[in-house]
Formats: C-alpha cells, structure tokens, sequence
C-alpha cells in the first residue's frame, strides 16, 4: 500500500495570503502546504480521503491520471471545496463514488446541488455515487476500511483505518472503544496543528500523547499551521518515530 500526502496544511494552507510570519516565508518546500488530503494506492486502486480546494493542483503534482473513490472526513471547506475538479476523471471514467457521513452527504448536496441533482442536469457536470457510511467497517475495491469516529470540538468527524495504515485529521477526542480500533498499527497519520492548544485541534502535546498510547511503529504528524513552527526545526523535537508530513511525501506499508 502506497499513501502519497496530497496536502499537510491546515484550512488556509501555508503560506497564508498576505501573511509575513516567518514561517509563510521559508524557503523550504516542506514548509508549503496545501489543505489536507491522502491518496491511498494499493494494487490498481486509487483513492482520496478529502477532496479540498487544491485538489486540482494536488492531481496535477501527483501525476494521479484515475480516482476509484472520495472518502470524506467531514464536511468542512477545506476538506470539500475541490468536488466539481472530478470532473476530468468523470469525464473518463463515468460517475465517481462518494463515500461519507449521511450529514456530510446532505451538506455536499447542498453546496453541489449542481452534482447531485437528479433533473435538468447541466451536461458539463460530473456525476457521483453516494455511499453513506456509518460506524461499521466498508469495502474499497477488495479491502475492508475500518471507520473511527473521533470528535472536533462538537462535529463528529471520521478517520479510517485501512489495514495497518490509519488517518485521523482535525481531531480533538478520542473515546476508548475507538482508540481500540487502532491497536497495532504500522503507521498512524494523526493531526497536530500548533504548540499552543485549539478548541478542535489535538496540538503537538497532545497529539503525541494520543501517538504513545496508540503506539504506532511509525506516526506522521498532519494538518499542520504555520504556528507549529518551521519544518526542519520541530522535527528535530519529535521522537525518534514520529514524522512531519510534507506535501508529496510517498509512504509504504
């Protein structure tokens, strides 16, 4: 199983518009993220967790010629406002499987009403399949993808697990039951926005407190903010286990 991280930033990426901190100036292509996302490949199959506004650049940079599915985290705009740049793969390969939380196809439906409609469709758009997912493990292609429900502040959102390989982003809490779902794991990808704590956000303490109790051989630190601080100088802080990701870094478990 090949993972490629599409983007590692948080919901206004890094650099941030306009901004002169420091850390929006670096020189170090590992400082610039885009919004978050994965792709997971495995055998023949692609598939994307979170479908952001790069989306598009995020295709581009990766050579990705193919999508199987989108599998949705939540429904925040960082993590959907890229669905309409399916379209070049609806274009080739018919309509596109959408895998989410029945609240987050709901809100999709209605920031796309253009996609989803059933009548008096406009010819140049592309075309989903909905698959609505609940707490219970699913099917991609020929694997079994386990869901973990976590909480953002008060928005429940969904990691998954795929065989020894889980992604959890914009996470705050974590029930028991579900971080027994992540037992031996090989590489766990978990959220880490700043040093300093956020209402919604595990930061750097915290997430790797959540990484020692899971105990991952590997873990990857995600939707990162320019307030975490420079690349090269916070992983030098990190356990000899634990990782920053970087925009298209490539992975194998």
């Amino acid at each position: 199983m090949d993972i490629t991280f599409l983007g590692t930033g948080t919901s206004q990426g890094i650099p941030i518009i306009g901004s002169t901190h420091p850390v929006c100036l670096s020189n170090d292509p590992r400082d610039k993220r885009l919004r978050v996302s994965v792709l997971i490949s495995w055998e023949d199959y692609n598939y994307v967790i979170d479908c952001g506004p790069d989306f598009r650049q995020q295709m581009l940079s990766n050579n990705v010629s193919k999508i199987d599915g989108i599998i949705f985290t939540h429904e925040h705009a960082d993590h959907i406002m890229g669905l309409d740049d399916i379209r070049p793969f609806f274009f080739r390969q018919g309509d596109i499987p959408v895998f989410a939380h029945k609240r987050v196809l709901d809100s999709l439906r209605i920031k796309f009403d253009y996609i989803f409609a059933s009548e008096n469709k406009y010819p140049g758009a592309p075309s989903v399949v909905e698959h609505q997912l609940n707490n219970q493990s699913f099917s991609l292609g020929n694997l079994d993808v386990m869901p973990i429900n976590t909480m953002h502040n008060r928005l429940q959102v969904f990691g998954f697990r795929f065989k020894d390989f889980a992604y959890l982003t914009d996470v705050k809490t974590v029930e028991d039951e579900e971080r027994e779902k992540l037992k031996n794991l090989k590489v766990l990808v978990v959220n880490a926005l700043r040093i300093e704590p956020h209402h919604s956000h595990f930061n750097l303490e915290e997430a790797l407190e959540f990484i020692k109790e899971i105990n991952p051989e590997k873990a990857y630190l995600t939707h990162i903010s320019h307030m975490l601080g420079f690349h090269a100088e916070v992983e030098k802080l990190l356990p000899k286990n634990v990782f920053l990701a970087y925009d298209n870094l490539k992975i194998t478990i």
